[in-house]
């Protein structure tokens, strides 16, 4: 199984409220789970940088992966970007 890393960056406008993040994740997520059942997400960070989230999460599926970065996009108006992910471990042990 593969590891990607999803990073998010939401439109200004897109939540209105903070408030409003809660349910925005939830509609998210139950959507991904319906949509992408291929994608496991492992963990998720809100970050003060340049994304607003990064997401870890494995598949075998990478269209999976891409389908669930543009639910991401369509509902959080956000800019996303996919980046397939090696474990420091697995990269030293193919050298």
């Amino acid at each position: 199984m593969s590891s990607y890393v999803i990073l998010s960056r939401f439109s200004p406008d897109a939540l209105g409220d903070p408030r409003n993040l809660k349910k925005f994740a939830q509609t998210v997520s139950d959507r991904i789970k319906t949509e992408c059942p291929a994608v496991k997400w492992k963990e998720s960070f809100v970050t003060a940088g340049r994304f607003d989230v990064v997401d870890i999460v494995d598949s075998e599926d990478p269209a999976q992966v891409e389908r669930a970065a543009m639910i991401i996009r369509g509902y959080g108006h956000a800019l996303t970007e996919i980046m397939m992910a090696t474990p420091w471990k697995e990269f030293i042990a193919g050298l």
